[in-house]
């Protein structure tokens, strides 16, 4: 019962926050990328404080001597919405690979449009992935990191996605190191459910996997085997970590 009255404290508070910033996204949208960015990840960090506050939550990651100085491609697992936030907060500046869809919801969708993602329609495929690769090959250029969640969709803790290969394929037409990131955010923050468990999320960033003359299968077949491996590893029921 008091987890689920912290839950809802949570969102009690996350909602104003969100309509506060999704106001000043729309007044900053005149600024250049990185200064806009740098204003809307505040939300990110006041909704994980506020998440901590409410809900007990906490988190903690190693191998950030990992993040190399060059931008690069980041494959993350996904199995709640709290790692799209928690990125912000791990890497440099960033821009989320992500379905259109999203950028449409009310008050959220605007402040995520203020953060430079690539919003990408699925039913186009090809398209899409061309889209990606030219998009992403130029935010790397200028400095941007860009996040994946190559499962595309939230995968329940235990369990495990199919990765598809457009990261490493960035990777190779970039030439930037890939990586990987391991978590059991789902194990706190679990998918369809308002409840928010206390404990500690555990993040682990692995070394930078070489794309250079390599094929996109190996690559992500690399990335694949070391996130399922890693999440094995981790905590996987509330009150073991």
């Amino acid at each position: 019962m008091l987890t689920t009255i912290r839950s809802w404290m949570f969102y009690a508070g996350l909602i104003p926050l969100t309509i506060f910033f999704s106001i000043i996204s729309v007044c900053v949208l005149i600024l250049p990328s990185t200064p806009r960015y740098k204003t809307i990840i505040t939300w990110s960090k006041l909704a994980l404080w506020w998440l901590k506050i409410t809900c007990n939550l906490h988190w903690a990651a190693k191998g950030i001597e990992n993040i190399t100085d060059r931008p690069g491609v980041i494959l993350c697992k996904h199995q709640s919405a709290w790692e799209t936030i928690a990125m912000q907060m791990i890497f440099p500046k960033q821009t989320q690979v992500l379905k259109k869809e999203l950028l449409n919801i009310p008050f959220f969708g605007w402040g995520l449009a203020c953060l430079n993602p690539i919003a990408i329609n699925r039913k186009q495929g090809a398209k899409s992935v061309k889209k990606i690769l030219d998009i992403g090959q130029k935010k790397i250029k200028d400095g941007w990191w860009v996040l994946f969640f190559p499962e595309g969709t939230r995968i329940a803790v235990g369990k495990n996605g199919r990765f598809t290969q457009t990261g490493a394929a960035l990777a190779l037409e970039a030439n930037c190191p890939i990586i990987p990131v391991a978590h059991n955010a789902g194990v706190f923050w679990k998918k369809n459910t308002v409840k928010k468990y206390p404990g500690t999320i555990e993040v682990i960033i692995g070394a930078p996997i070489s794309t250079t003359g390599r094929s996109r299968k190996n690559i992500i077949k690399d990335a694949e085997n070391w996130i399922d491996t890693t999440c094995a590893k981790l905590p996987s029921e509330i009150g073991t970590n």
